[in-house]
């Protein structure tokens, strides 16, 4: 892979000063976590609206799953209706939405040359963690319903939306839905539990998250349940059976240790992976895509991914 290019150390110097204005915002509600969530929300949401424009040969439509909002992005003509990406978006599962991730989405759906359907799951503090993940199942089963074979859909998310991608497809295994075909997880954040986010590698030096954000988000999030369970720490989940993985990184951020640990897990219970880390990234490039190139090249690597997995899965058949 290619040297950290300016487009990305400049990204990273604005994320550096946008994390410490959200923080020292939310700080200064002195509200309790669920008013400072919300003031960081806002924020969030404001940033992405900047990059949320589309090319002209791009198209989105409200979409309605059975009482779950999103979009569907499509990119041109010639893509296979028959297929779909479940995309779950980013934000640390209290901001953002469908639609500031279309930077992403788009160009994924020209890359995997198929639709993609980016769903707005409940977002806390309105609503607790397991919420996100019952959305998210409720689409799978409304893509089922609506005549979508599973081996022609997969799961695809970023940060926290690459934790509900992980955690979905345990559900989905758990309850025996027919598994999808593929999982991709870019920058997932995988362990929540009370010692994993104090001890990742690069705490500290990530550009996008301070050195205790993520302890006590970690905290928020697991107070009513046990933050061991795979379903809300996926890196402790047994993969075995589950469909070919795919893991997005950098070697500068700080979940790069949630990767690599769900990456050997799943290689351990014989799951085929593939684990990209890029040098110098900041936390989930590939969302950046309209400013980052290494973010568009990483997309495309993702596009291939999925359209290598179609051809070996139509091999076996």
């Amino acid at each position: 892979m290619s040297r950290q290019s300016w487009q990305a150390r400049r990204t990273a110097d604005i994320l550096r000063v946008s994390a410490k204005v959200s923080l020292r915002a939310a700080a200064r509600t002195r509200t309790g976590t669920g008013r400072a969530l919300l003031v960081i929300r806002r924020m969030a949401d404001s940033a992405a609206r900047l990059l949320q424009r589309l090319p002209p040969h791009a198209q989105v439509v409200p979409a309605d799953c059975d009482g779950v909002s999103g979009e569907w992005v499509r990119t041109g003509a010639g893509l296979d209706e028959s297929k779909v990406v479940l995309f779950f978006h980013g934000g640390g599962y209290f901001s953002l939405s469908a639609a500031a991730v279309r930077p992403l989405t788009w160009r994924l759906s020209e890359a995997a040359r198929r639709p993609v359907l980016a769903i707005d799951y409940a977002l806390a503090p309105e609503n607790d963690l397991p919420a996100a993940r019952a959305d998210a199942l409720t689409t799978y089963r409304w893509l089922l319903a609506n005549g979508f074979r599973p081996e022609n859909i997969t799961l695809v998310g970023d940060s926290t939306g690459g934790h509900l991608a992980l955690a979905t497809l345990l559900a989905v295994r758990d309850e025996g839905l027919p598994l999808p075909t593929a999982v991709v997880a870019v920058s997932p954040w995988a362990d929540l539990t009370p010692d994993g986010p104090r001890h990742r590698g690069n705490a500290g030096t990530d550009a996008f998250f301070p050195p205790r954000f993520l302890p006590w988000l970690a905290r928020c999030y697991t107070r009513a349940c046990d933050p061991s369970d795979p379903l809300i720490s996926p890196v402790n989940g047994n993969y075995a059976g589950t469909p070919p993985m795919m893991l997005v990184c950098s070697d500068a951020e700080a979940l790069r240790d949630d990767a690599r640990r769900v990456a050997e897990r799943a290689r351990d219970a014989g799951v085929r992976v593939r684990y990209d880390e890029w040098p110098g990234q900041v936390h989930d490039f590939p969302a950046f895509a309209g400013l980052i190139p290494e973010g568009r090249q990483a997309i495309t690597r993702i596009g291939a991914f999925l359209l290598e997995t179609d051809s070996a899965a139509g091999q076996a058949s």
